[in-house]
C-alpha cells in the first residue's frame, strides 16, 4: 500500500511535466514563418544583384558592339577583332611596323687616285666604281615592315649617303607582297631587288665582303633594282624549288630608257636546293636578264641578255651556321648585247656598231670559327670582249682577304685588304676599315 500511492502520483504527474517542457504549437509554427520569410527576403536580394550583374554585362556588350561598328578616327591606330572561326585575328600591333636602322661607316686608303681608276673592257656605270678614300658614312639603310592584313605584306627601305659633301636620300625598296595566295604562289608590286642569281636581292649589309665582287659592279652598276612586278612559286616539295619572272620599267643598268613603253627589263629565274645529312646544306640557280638600253650610262643602246649562274654550299658542323662553319659560293655572269655604243664623254662622236659577249665570275669562302669571328677570302675576274668597242687585251681581276669580328649578330668591325688590277699597269691595293650596326629589329637573313 505504502508504494501504491507513489505511483498512482507520479502516474496522473508526468503527463503535465512533459507538457509543461514543451513549447506550444502556436510558438512552433510563428517561429518556422519568420524562417520562412528570412528566405524569401535573402532569395529576392540575390536574384535582384543577379539582375544587376547581367544588366551591367549587357552594357558592356552593346558599348563593344558600338566601338566595334564606329567610323575609326584616322589619327587613332584602331585594333579590330575577329571572332568567326577560320579568320585571320589582326596583330595588335598592325599599324606599328618593325622598324629596322643599319648604320655603315668606314675608312678606305687606297694605293692610287679613285679618280684614275677605269675597268678595261668595263665603263663604269651606275655605283660600281671604287669607294672615295678617307672616312666616310657610307649608305646606311631605315627599313619600315609588317604585315598589312591577312593577304598582304609590305616593306619600305631607304638609303641616306653622303657624298661630296652632299647627303643623298633615295628608296632602295617599296613594295607590297602577297602572304595568302593559293598553290604557292607570291606575287610582288612596286620597287624592289630583282630576284635573280644570288647577292642581287640581298641587302649590302649582309654580304661577307665591304663591297660587291667585280662581276655585279661591272654588269649590273652593283646591284640591280627597279619599279616592276614579280611572280614567284614555291614548290610544295621537301627540296626547295622556286621559279619566278619578274617585269620591271627599265631605268637602271643594265637597261636605261624604260623602253617598250616603260617596261624595258624582264627577268626569269629558278632556284633549288635542300640539305645533305644535318650538317650540309646547298642552293643554285639559273637565271636571266633581257634588258633594253637607250642611251645608257656606258653609251650603249641597243638589247641585252644577261645569263647569271649562281651556287653556294654551308657546312655547319653543329648544325647552326652562326656558332661556326665553311660557306663557299660562286657566280658566273655572261653578258650578250647587240647594238650600237656612243662614248658617253663625247657625245658628237659617231656611233660604233657592238655586237658581242662579255664574262665575269667570282668564288668565294668564308670560315666562321666561332659565334665572334670569320675570315673570308674572295677572288673576282671579268673576260673583256676581243673585239669592238669594249675590246682589250687585259682582264681585271682582284682578289680580297677579310677579318670580321662581329660582338653579336646586331654589330660587327670588319678589315679588308684588296689587290685590284682594273686595267694593265695599275696595281691598287686597298685597305678598308668597316663598322656595322643594327638598330631596332632585325629580320633573319636568307640562306
Amino acid at each position: 500500500m505504502r508504494l501504491l500511492a507513489p505511483a498512482l502520483a507520479l502516474t496522473f504527474l508526468l503527463p503535465g511535466a512533459l507538457q509543461a517542457a514543451e513549447p506550444p504549437p502556436d510558438a512552433q509554427i510563428a517561429a518556422l514563418a519568420e524562417r520562412i520569410r528570412a528566405l524569401e527576403a535573402n532569395a529576392q536580394m540575390l536574384q535582384s544583384q543577379a539582375a544587376e550583374a547581367l544588366a551591367a554585362a549587357q552594357a558592356a556588350q552593346a558599348e563593344l558592339q558600338r566601338m566595334k561598328t564606329a567610323q575609326p578616327d584616322p589619327a587613332v591606330a584602331e585594333v579590330s577583332v575577329t571572332a568567326k572561326a577560320g579568320d585571320v585575328t589582326a596583330a595588335a600591333n598592325q599599324f606599328n611596323p618593325s622598324i629596322a636602322l643599319i648604320l655603315n661607316g668606314s675608312y678606305v686608303n687606297h694605293s692610287k687616285d679613285p679618280l684614275d681608276y677605269r675597268r678595261a673592257g668595263f665603263p663604269l656605270v651606275g655605283e660600281g666604281g671604287p669607294s672615295a678614300n678617307g672616312l666616310r658614312l657610307g649608305e646606311s639603310e631605315l627599313s619600315f615592315a609588317a604585315n598589312i592584313d591577312d593577304k598582304l605584306y609590305g616593306q619600305l627601305t631607304v638609303a641616306m649617303e653622303s657624298e661630296a659633301g652632299e647627303t643623298h636620300v633615295g628608296i632602295e625598296e617599296a613594295y607590297i607582297e602577297t602572304t595568302a595566295l593559293p598553290g604557292g604562289f607570291i606575287a610582288r608590286g612596286g620597287r624592289f631587288y630583282s630576284n635573280i642569281g644570288y647577292l642581287n636581292s640581298h641587302h649590302p649589309h649582309t654580304d661577307y665582303f665591304s663591297d660587291r665582287p667585280l662581276a655585279y659592279q661591272a654588269f649590273l652598276g652593283n646591284q640591280y633594282g627597279d619599279d616592276g612586278v614579280q611572280l614567284r612559286w614555291i614548290a610544295p616539295t621537301d627540296a626547295y624549288l622556286e621559279i619566278g619572272t619578274e617585269a620591271f620599267r627599265g631605268e637602271n643598268a643594265p637597261a636605261a630608257g624604260a623602253a617598250h613603253g616603260g617596261v624595258g627589263a624582264k627577268t626569269f629565274f629558278v632556284h633549288a636546293g635542300g640539305d645533305v645529312g644535318s650538317n650540309n646544306s646547298w642552293l643554285a640557280g639559273a637565271s636571266i636578264l633581257h634588258a633594253d638600253a637607250r642611251d645608257g650610262e656606258d653609251g650603249f643602246s641597243g638589247r641585252s641578255n644577261l645569263f647569271l649562274f649562281d651556287f653556294t654550299w654551308k657546312w655547319a658542323p653543329h648544325g647552326a651556321f652562326k656558332d661556326s662553319g665553311i660557306v663557299l659560293r660562286s657566280e658566273a655572269f655572261i653578258d650578250d648585247r647587240k647594238g650600237v655604243v656612243i662614248d658617253p664623254q663625247d657625245p658628237l662622236a659617231l656611233a660604233q656598231s657592238w655586237e658581242g659577249k662579255r664574262r665575269g665570275a667570282y668564288v668565294e669562302g668564308l670560315y666562321r670559327f666561332s659565334r665572334s669571328w670569320d675570315v673570308g677570302y674572295r677572288y673576282d675576274r671579268l673576260w673583256a670582249a676581243s673585239s669592238g668597242p669594249y675590246a682589250s687585251d687585259h682582264d681585271p681581276q682582284r682578289h680580297s682577304i677579310a677579318a670580321t669580328w662581329h660582338n653579336s649578330e646586331f654589330s660587327l668591325l670588319r678589315l679588308q685588304l684588296a689587290r685590284d688590277e682594273p686595267q694593265a699597269h695599275f696595281l691598287d691595293n686597298v685597305f678598308t676599315l668597316q663598322y656595322q650596326v643594327s638598330l631596332g629589329a632585325h629580320g633573319a637573313h636568307k640562306f
